[in-house]
């Protein structure tokens, strides 16, 4: 155990943001540096449970109360082969994760959960100044070849995994960048590309190879990936996003959030100077609530809005811990992300009638109307629509699974209840030596599940391939320069 004492006398805190009228002129990170002595003290919190339940809350595992020890007695080198023991990517679970972790962290019964997220991002930030992280190269290879479809978390997962253990593996992205959400549905200021960047210059290093602008199933056939590879990893994603087929849908100014998000990242990559969809001087409108939601409104801050709505069909959380989320369950809880701190308004329980434009076919405003939920659903109260501005309205709701046409159907591959792909226990799908991770077989979710799922296809395939049970470790990290 690190200090004894350190949850009793030491109370719990967390990096501060830059100052809203600074940041929402950038696109840079909103946390200011966390400075050592005071991360080394909230490590020191850490209790060391007989019983971590912050491995319950993990779907990865990590062995959080070992590195927050690590950390506390300042052997960086050792915590970060704890995480890396864990976690392929810590630096995007750091930035990303909403930390169920810390929700199952027995300290937070009657306090103040450890800072268990700060101390994880600022373990590999730690390490890569350090230059702690290395190329890891397979003892030996293994003669087989893996086809990895699609670039996100899983998929990099996975694809990292199985290169270490010897196979040989090709990602294939139909983007034009590696990282799929990651990339191109993150914003910048959530987490800055250079953290993937850094990540993908290792796995080059380490012998996986990325091919981008290729849609398997049309530019490459499903005959042809068979024929080439030993064994597939399904990871596309859940990128078929929710509608809303209101009265007005088609109008001019209304997008996916993912049609959106995409191109403001283009513009940091350099593609654009300007995104071709953009909210300066709008009046927008986000409906859905959740994180992409939040990505939305703080993003449309970044580019000028005029104003910034945000709906939510559903009744606005409470600010604690419910008898519903009894701990260590992650809770639904009221949020403030740092998106919501720069403004704007949020409004719960509301749902959208209709789409209004004017004679030229461009949005104008939105009709909408306050509802209670009922057995039946969400049944209209009476009495409250009302009409407010928008110029630019951003659908947020979800997304309902994957993509079907060309791909799945080609392969023939089972879905499940939820069109999403089956798996059996090692993550392979009804089609002998083609593996699904992540959304794609999950449904939409966390990063950190994407990365648990990842490797565990990663695992399965491995299995399937050569018979282990157990992989590998790879040899002793090199000097091999990350390009």
């Amino acid at each position: 155990m690190a200090d004894p004492k350190g949850f009793m006398t030491t109370p719990r805190e967390t990096p501060q943001r830059r100052p809203v009228d600074v940041r929402i002129k950038d696109w840079r990170e909103v946390y200011l540096e966390f400075e050592q002595p005071r991360l080394t003290k909230q490590a020191g919190r850490c209790m060391d449970c007989g019983i971590p339940f912050c491995h319950q809350g993990c779907p990865l595992g990590n062995l959080i109360p070992e590195w927050n020890d690590l950390v506390w007695r300042d052997d960086w080198e050792s915590a970060i082969e704890r995480l890396h023991a864990t976690n392929n990517f810590p630096e995007f679970t750091g930035t990303l994760c909403p930390a169920p972790c810390e929700a199952a962290c027995v300290v937070g019964i009657n306090s103040d959960p450890v800072s268990i997220k700060q101390v994880e991002i600022s373990i590999i930030d730690k390490a890569w100044e350090a230059g702690y992280v290395k190329p890891q190269l397979p003892a030996k290879r293994t003669g087989k070849k893996v086809a990895v479809i699609g670039s996100g978390p899983a998929g990099l997962a996975a694809a990292q995994q199985l290169t270490r253990v010897g196979h040989s593996v090709v990602v294939y992205e139909r983007a034009d960048r590696i990282g799929g959400l990651l990339r191109y549905g993150i914003p910048e200021f959530k987490m800055e590309k250079s953290r993937l960047d850094r990540r993908l210059g290792q796995m080059r290093a380490e012998g996986t190879e990325f091919r981008t602008g290729v849609n398997v199933g049309v530019d490459v056939t499903v005959e042809q990936l068979r024929a080439d590879y030993d064994a597939v990893v399904l990871a596309g994603g859940a990128t078929q996003a929710r509608d809303l087929p209101a009265t007005g849908r088609e109008l001019d100014g209304v997008h996916q959030a993912m049609e959106y998000l995409p191109l403001a990242n283009k513009v940091q990559e350099g593609d654009f100077e300007r995104s071709p969809i953009h909210a300066e001087g709008k009046h927008v409108v986000v409906i859905g609530g959740g994180d992409t939601g939040a990505d939305c409104v703080g993003t449309a801050h970044r580019q000028g809005a005029a104003s910034v709505t945000q709906l939510e069909i559903m009744p606005q959380p409470p600010a604690e811990r419910s008898e519903a989320h009894p701990w260590p369950t992650y809770p639904m809880l009221y949020r403030v992300t740092s998106a919501h701190e720069e403004g704007g308004e949020r409004l719960y329980s509301v749902n959208t009638q209709e789409f209004v434009g004017d004679d030229q076919g461009r949005l104008q405003s939105l009709r909408l109307v306050e509802v209670q939920r009922t057995d039946s659903g969400f049944e209209p109260v009476a009495g409250t629509e009302r009409e407010i501005p928008a110029q630019l309205v951003l659908l947020a709701m979800g997304f309902v699974g994957p993509e079907k046409p060309g791909l799945l159907e080609d392969l023939g591959v089972e879905l499940d209840a939820r069109g999403n792909v089956a798996r059996d226990e090692n993550f392979m799908s009804s089609v002998d030596g083609v593996f699904s991770a992540g959304d794609m077989g999950r449904g939409q979710s966390l990063i950190v599940w994407a990365i648990s799922e990842g490797r565990s296809a990663a695992a399965g395939v491995d299995r399937y391939l050569v018979g282990r049970d157990v992989l590998p470790a790879p040899i002793e990290p090199t000097e091999r320069p990350m390009v």
